[in-house]
């Protein structure tokens, strides 16, 4: 049995929360519930499982949202092989450990620890849940993405860095060598991949906002998270934060949690349009944004994306981050639509990108993965017909483990976001596990609760359902639209075709 989870964001809280550590004891039980499943085989006795594949699919340590960097007279896309970086990069990781040892703790217990027990089986080949659960040897790889992109760098100091990462998460890999990015780039991982007939990437590398052609270097987004949402939030609780109410800063402090991250400019606007702020007040603060903005984009790591072309990614910034810039109508919309092309996705989903993969195409493997975008998907790819069987081949997302703020599709021209704490398990098994099942898909969403979550600082507009109530006689019904009033005859039945 291989299991996938990706984008946990455990961060060092000095930029907001990670998911609250009894998600992680949520995890632990999932997994072994699904333990217990697998062991279930087609001909429909029980027979224990002895081993499961962990895969951490990128982003699980948060290196870059972070209070830190603001700090240091260093940043990411510095030279990586200096000792300042090196230093920084060192003590963000152990705070976050340190700030995450709860959850640390529990993926430490699954891997070394024999957390995961299952019950033994009968002679007649059903579980004996009365004795002592039989252990399963859960070997757990870690596998990098954009904002943990550092563990990817070679080097003695980042050697010692993976070392403590490998410890406290209880991880099956080699620390003095770079955490595999591309699957390519460990044996190991591409041989429990073909086992099990999946192919995972985090899927960065469509994002060419968080990518740069290397996984050794930093991304704009790395700019983005550092220079425009932290310092952004910094600069205004200190000069501010005096005048303006805790429950617009609590929501300023959600900002890492929009996505897509460039929608966090509409975030503020309408926390600002809720607020009871004056006028004058709000001008300053969309006046700080954009200056913060303004300097983001002077910066080099920015400026060598630019170009003449009038698909520049530095104007596409320029248009999305800016409050001076931005478009009468539909910005929210816009700014989406520039970024999904920008990705070749179709809307938000990566599952094109999948039908590219050398693995979809030869029929290596039954399932894509990515991680990367927060949503879950499970998306139908392809049927192929050989030798009297049928391949069915799959592009799954494997979501995230942590807050994510959603844009409202009611009316998008008022900035309105709904944030809500997501946990997703991908499970793939092997032969005859799961009764001969090759997949099993789990996601919870859990409402979030705070000021910025359930309360108003305005009074709020007005609801859109009328005051006056409505008889159950008024209310219109309709037929669909594809109904017709009588039975089609012969000439028309030809018109569906």
């Amino acid at each position: 049995m291989l299991v996938i989870v990706s984008d946990l964001h455990l961060n060092d809280k000095t930029t907001g929360s990670s998911l609250d550590p009894g998600a992680f004891q949520v995890f632990a039980e999932r997994l072994h519930e699904t333990a217990v499943r697998a062991s279930w085989r087609a001909d429909g006795t029980y027979r224990p499982i002895e081993q499961l594949d962990l895969l951490l699919l990128g982003d699980v340590l948060d290196l870059s949202g972070t209070t830190r960097w603001a700090a240091e007279n260093v940043r990411p896309w510095s030279d990586t092989a200096s000792p300042a970086v090196g230093e920084a990069v060192a003590s963000i990781v152990d705070d976050i450990l340190a700030a995450n040892r709860e959850a640390c703790e529990v993926f430490r217990a699954i891997s070394t620890d024999g957390a995961i027990r299952i019950p033994p089986a009968t002679e007649n080949g059903h579980p004996a849940y009365d004795t002592e659960g039989l252990p399963v040897a859960v070997r757990t790889t870690y596998m990098v993405g954009n904002h943990d992109w550092m563990l990817h760098l070679a080097g003695t100091r980042y050697d010692t860095i993976r070392q403590k990462v490998t410890h406290h998460l209880g991880l099956a890999n080699i620390y003095n060598a770079p955490f595999p990015h591309d699957p390519y780039e460990s044996d190991e991982l591409l041989a429990m991949m073909r086992k099990h007939r999946v192919f995972a990437r985090h899927g960065d590398i469509f994002d060419p906002i968080n990518f740069s052609e290397d996984r050794d270097n930093a991304s704009l987004g790395d700019a983005i998270v550092i220079e425009l949402l932290t310092r952004f939030t910094i600069e205004i609780e200190r000069n501010l934060g005096d005048d303006i109410p805790n429950a617009v800063l609590n929501g300023l402090r959600e900002l890492d949690h929009i996505r897509p991250v460039l929608l966090a400019p509409v975030w503020i606007e309408g926390l600002l349009e809720r607020s009871n702020i004056k006028p004058a007040l709000r001008k300053e603060i969309k006046r700080t944004w954009d200056r913060l903005a303004d300097e983001f984009l002077q910066l080099s790591l920015v400026q060598d994306h630019d170009s003449w072309s009038p698909f520049d990614i530095v104007d596409g910034l320029e248009r999305a981050l800016k409050f001076s810039k931005r478009l009468s109508l539909g910005w929210a919309g816009k700014v989406t639509g520039w970024l999904h092309s920008l990705r070749g996705s179709e809307g938000g989903s990566y599952f094109q990108h999948a039908l590219t993969e050398q693995d979809f195409r030869n029929r290596r493997a039954r399932n894509i993965v990515y991680g990367h975008t927060h949503h879950a998907e499970a998306v139908p790819l392809d049927a192929s017909y050989a030798d009297g069987y049928v391949l069915n081949q799959m592009y799954f997302n494997s979501g995230t483990w942590r807050r994510v703020l959603d844009q409202t599709r009611w009316m998008t021209s008022e900035h309105e976001f709904i944030p809500t704490e997501s946990m997703s398990i991908l499970s793939f098994f092997f032969g005859d596990e799961r009764g001969g099942r090759p997949f099993e898909t789990w996601t919870g969403t859990l409402a979030t609760v705070g000021d910025s979550a359930t309360h108003r600082v305005d009074a709020g507009r007005r609801p859109h359902a009328s005051e006056q109530s409505l008889s159950a006689s008024r209310i219109p019904v309709r037929p669909p639209h594809f109904r017709r009033s009588s039975a089609p005859t012969r000439s028309s039945s030809r018109e569906i075709y």
